[in-house]
């Protein structure tokens, strides 16, 4: 107990589950902090290959969002109790050679890759939009807001 003999309870990070789609949310949480993570790796395959060269600072900032993207999944992953992948492993062995093998065909290669993977998360993110709107705006308005 602290002084005074006051029990402190620290503030839960967690939200109310109640009335949310649990499967469909677990889903959606635990596929998109996989694709952060993954494109945590890219990026650091790029720098190990590319990050001394005049696109290094165009790629550690690129880098620098993905880490905030990741930080705000991993805040998510506890906040509506969502377990990772079991493919993080993978993922992270993946992203890094994928990243580093875009980088070794050049900067016009990296950034191919890059706009490539940014397509196809806009995408996804949109049908998760859309998926989450017909169910109920006002529940997920959190959720929502972060993509």
């Amino acid at each position: 107990l602290p002084a005074g003999g006051v029990s402190l309870r620290l503030c839960s990070t967690r939200v109310a589950l109640e009335g949310i789609n649990k499967p469909v949310i677990d889903r959606i949480i635990r596929v998109d902090h996989a694709g952060e993570y993954g494109a945590n790796r890219i990026y650091a395959g790029q720098m190990a290959v590319l990050g001394r060269s005049s696109v290094g600072p165009v790629i550690r900032q690129m880098w620098n969002q993905e880490k905030d993207h990741l930080k705000k999944f991993d805040e998510l992953m506890v906040a509506y109790r969502v377990r990772p992948t079991v493919l993080l492993p993978f993922w992270n062995v993946a992203g890094f050679v994928l990243g580093a093998g875009s980088a070794l065909l050049g900067k016009k290669g990296a950034m191919a890759c890059t706009v490539a993977v940014e397509e196809s998360i806009s995408d996804h993110y949109n049908s998760q939009i859309r998926t989450l709107m017909e169910e109920d705006p006002e529940k997920y308005k959190e959720l929502l807001q972060v993509f």
